[in-house]
């Protein structure tokens, strides 16, 4: 029985020894003169500007969250349609039923605002920052 399963460790090792001579080869032909031009990274060609850790804004992931729940609607909603007519009437109340929570969803985010890509700004919001003091004009009156 356990002959069965020699070939998986023995495969293991071979690769673990493969993949450490490979790196010793690399590491021994590879040259290693280093300088900055060497160690920036390459953007097709551009100059790099600023620093990689840029923060995004969190309404670029909310939005990619919500494109990748309706696309995975559309994955389902596909093959779901090519065999409708073989799945019935419970298939269809099913599907129904699927797309009537996604619609819910669709409503939600659209109601809170979570599509919009450019949100007003105000100068002194709503909550705990609404009884701040105006800023004053520098107009006389």
């Amino acid at each position: 029985m356990y002959n069965d399963f020699a070939p998986i460790p023995i495969f293991i090792i071979l690769s673990v020894v493969f993949i450490a001579f490979a790196l010793f080869l690399q590491h021994l032909i590879a040259p290693a003169k280093r300088s900055a031009l060497k160690d920036s990274p390459y953007e097709c060609g551009e100059e790099v500007e600023g620093s990689a850790w840029v923060q995004f804004n969190i309404r670029f992931y909310v939005i990619a969250l919500i494109f990748i729940v309706f696309e995975v609607e559309v994955v389902l909603l596909f093959p779901w349609a090519v065999v409708f007519k073989e799945l019935g009437l419970i298939a269809f109340v099913e599907m129904v039923v699927f797309l009537g929570i996604l619609t819910v969803g669709l409503v939600a985010v659209w109601r809170r605002g979570d599509l919009d890509w450019v949100k007003m700004v105000v100068p002194y919001g709503q909550g705990r920052y609404a009884k701040l003091a105006q800023p004053q004009d520098d107009v006389d009156h």
